[in-house]
This record gives C-alpha cells, sequence and structure tokens, in this order.
C-alpha cells in the first residue's frame, strides 16, 4: 500500500510556496521600469537582475548550513516574512542605489526561502513517492512562473506601481499565513545534530559531494535553456510571429500535465531514463523553435520545453535529492536551485555576446549543444557506475 501523499500539511506547503512565487514574480518584469523611472541608467537596469541573482546563490550555502540542524518551520517563515517586508519597502526607494541594495537583500531573501520550502517539501513527502511528490510540488513554482509575470505586466499597465507592490505584498501574507498551518517534519538526524558539532566550510554547504552530479546537468541544461528565456521575444519580433505568448501557455499546460507521471516513473524506473528522455524532448524543442515561422510551431516547440525542460527540473532536483543524506538535503537543495541561477544567468551573459555575430535562430541552435554535452556527460557517468541503481538511494 501506498504511503500518504497527499496530506493537509503537503497541501498547504504547496499552496503557501505558490503564492510565495505568485508574489515575488509579478515583480520580475515590473520592476526594470520602474527604477528606469527614477532615473536609473542602463548598466544600473541590468544590475536589476546580476544583484538579486548574486545574493540568491551567496546565501544558499549559509541556509544550507542552517538545514543541517535547525527545525524547518523557523526558517521557512523567517524566508516568507522577510520576502514580504522587502516587497512592501520598494515603493519607498525613489533613489537608485537604495533600490539596487533592497534588490541584492531581496536576492538573499530569495535563496533562503526557495532553498527552505523545497527542503521542507521533501522532508514531508513520503520517501517512496518522492519524485512524484516534487513533481506535484514543481507546479506551484511553474504556475508562479507562468501567471504572476502576465498579472504584473497588467496591473503595472493599469494601476500604479504602488497598487501592484500592495497585490504583491497581499499575495506574501497569505503565504506566510499558509505556511504557518504546516506541520513540519524535521529529520531525526538533523534533531540530533548539534551546532557545535558542524564545522562550516562555504564550499562544503555550496556542494554536496553525494550528488553533485545532478546538479551540475541542472546547470548544463540551463545553460542552453537560457537562451530561450532571454530571446524568444527578440525572435518572435524578427519572424513576426504575433503570439509568441502561446509558447509559455503550451509550455505550462504540457509540464502540468506531464509532471505527476514523470515523477511516478522516476519513483518506478529511478532517473537515468527520464533524464536522457527530458533532455532529448529539449533539444527537439530548441530546432523547432529556431525553424519556427508561424504561432502552430511555436505552440508545438512550447509543448516540447513544457515535455522536456518542464520535466527536467524536478526530475533532477529528486535525483539531487534522493542521493543526499536527510541532514544534508538542504546543502543539495541550495545547490540544485544556484545550479539552475548561474545555468541561466551565465546563459544570458554568453548569448548575449554571440548575439552580436548571429542571428536569433542560431544562438537557439548554438545552445542545444549544451544539451549534447548533458546527454554525453549523463552516459559516461553511467558507465563509471557512479549512478546509485534505484535500490540504493539514500533514504
Amino acid at each position: 500500500m501506498k504511503e500518504r501523499l497527499w496530506t493537509k500539511s503537503f497541501i498547504m506547503l504547496m499552496v503557501g510556496n505558490l503564492f510565495v512565487f505568485m508574489s515575488f514574480q509579478m515583480l520580475i518584469p515590473t520592476l526594470p521600469p520602474y527604477i528606469k523611472s527614477i532615473g536609473a541608467s542602463g548598466v544600473e537596469i541590468g544590475l536589476v537582475t546580476a544583484l538579486f541573482s548574486i545574493g540568491a546563490v551567496l546565501i544558499r550555502p549559509f541556509i544550507g548550513y542552517m538545514l543541517e540542524y535547525k527545525q524547518r518551520k523557523s526558517l521557512v517563515l523567517i524566508g516568507a516574512i522577510i520576502l514580504l517586508i522587502i516587497t512592501i519597502l520598494y515603493p519607498l526607494s525613489r533613489i537608485v542605489l537604495i533600490f539596487l541594495f533592497i534588490r541584492f537583500v531581496h536576492g538573499l531573501a530569495w535563496g533562503w526561502s526557495t532553498t527552505v520550502n523545497g527542503t521542507a517539501a521533501v522532508d514531508v513527502i513520503p520517501f517512496s513517492r518522492l519524485g512524484e511528490g516534487m513533481g506535484y510540488f514543481g507546479l506551484s513554482t511553474t504556475i508562479g512562473f507562468i501567471i504572476a509575470p502576465s498579472l504584473g505586466i497588467f496591473l503595472y499597465n493599469v494601476t500604479s506601481f504602488t497598487n501592484l507592490i500592495v497585490i504583491s505584498g497581499i499575495l506574501g501574507f497569505i503565504s506566510v499565513v499558509l505556511l504557518a498551518l504546516v506541520s513540519y517534519r524535521t529529520p531525526e538526524a538533523v534533531l540530533q545534530t548539534k551546532k557545535e558539532n558542524l564545522k562550516f566550510s562555504y564550499l562544503g554547504s555550496l556542494v554536496e559531494k553525494s550528488s553533485w552530479y545532478p546538479s551540475l546537468i541542472t546547470l548544463i541544461i540551463c545553460l542552453g535553456y537560457g537562451s530561450v528565456s532571454t530571446f524568444i521575444v527578440i525572435f518572435g519580433e524578427e519572424r513576426g510571429i504575433d503570439q509568441i505568448f502561446l509558447f509559455y501557455i503550451f509550455n505550462a499546460i504540457i509540464s502540468t500535465l506531464a509532471r505527476p507521471f514523470a515523477g511516478k516513473l522516476f519513483d518506478e524506473k529511478g532517473p537515468i531514463g527520464m533524464v536522457y528522455f527530458c533532455i532529448l524532448a529539449t533539444f527537439v524543442g530548441l530546432w523547432v523553435l529556431s525553424y519556427a515561422q508561424t504561432n502552430l510551431m511555436i505552440a508545438i516547440a512550447g509543448g516540447l520545453f513544457g515535455l522536456g525542460f518542464g520535466c527536467a527540473l524536478p526530475t533532477l532536483q529528486s535525483w539531487t535529492l534522493s542521493m543526499t543524506p536527510e541532514n544534508r538535503r538542504g546543502v543539495a537543495n541550495g545547490m540544485f536551485f544556484s545550479s539552475l541561477d548561474l545555468g541561466i544567468g551565465l546563459s544570458g551573459i554568453i548569448f548575449g555576446t554571440i548575439a552580436q555575430f548571429t542571428d536569433t535562430a542560431n544562438l537557439f541552435r548554438i545552445s542545444s549543444l549544451f544539451l549534447i554535452i548533458a546527454i554525453v556527460l549523463t552516459m559516461i557517468e553511467v558507465r563509471k557506475k557512479r549512478v546509485a541503481p534505484k535500490e540504493r538511494i539514500v533514504s
């Protein structure tokens, strides 16, 4: 008989995480035009993203270390509350340098929250249903990524920035309430660990040796995907495609439908087959997108990305966490999210440079090389027998 997945705590945690992402993602497309309106230069507008990413990556090793000995509830609530406070401060920052400092702190809070929320989810989910559970939990991030930016743009256009912040703050407050109602489970190994017995190492809390490989693959495929997230709107303008949003819609629909099945296959068959399939689907999606001339082709490419990249992330996260001892899951979760952030961030720099010498369609084809690299490295890893068979996964 299967262990119960849909507990009150799991549902509350998943919905609370959804509101965290909704509150945060509403601001992503609206902060650059706002800071421009208060006199920011082009470089300063670029720092809105750069400082945030730096903050998120810098904080995660410290959070991973704290998750080795601290109970989950306090860490989850601290992260959600700080995110709420930072959100409320944005309209008060009419000076560019203060705004950028707040953005950096926002990155710290985001790195904190994503790491502890994901770790808390792993602790609540029955280990025998980890892949399935993380697939469902990942939907809270996917839905937030898809819905919130569009909602933020709409509100920014029809009302004031202050009102946008108010609505974002309300969503953040709801997330705090929901996350406070969760009955968290802290692993026994963590409860028995005393801080004084731990020696903090930044590198040791940045990288978890037992499960570094899936996070490396995450970094590599995000290097490939980053070209899409950076240039797809420009690509649509170049090709005269007026409904580029279809890419995101079909990405979300297919990802939402496929993730539960992908999670079940992970639990039953292990990660390797799913990783191969997801990378290949993303590879095909990149090439279909590069040749797209119509809205139909854009929709098909979006569906392939939903099936590939949309299912790859929860699969790789589950793989990372399944190889990690309970007391080190916070470190592993931070490592996974840092790989994701670094991959997409570095991709923007790499392909932004290459874009000066070629068109956007060729950028997508060039970025597909990273997916080939990911497949080759996985094949090498399997042949070296470093990937544990399913029965040897850490519980």
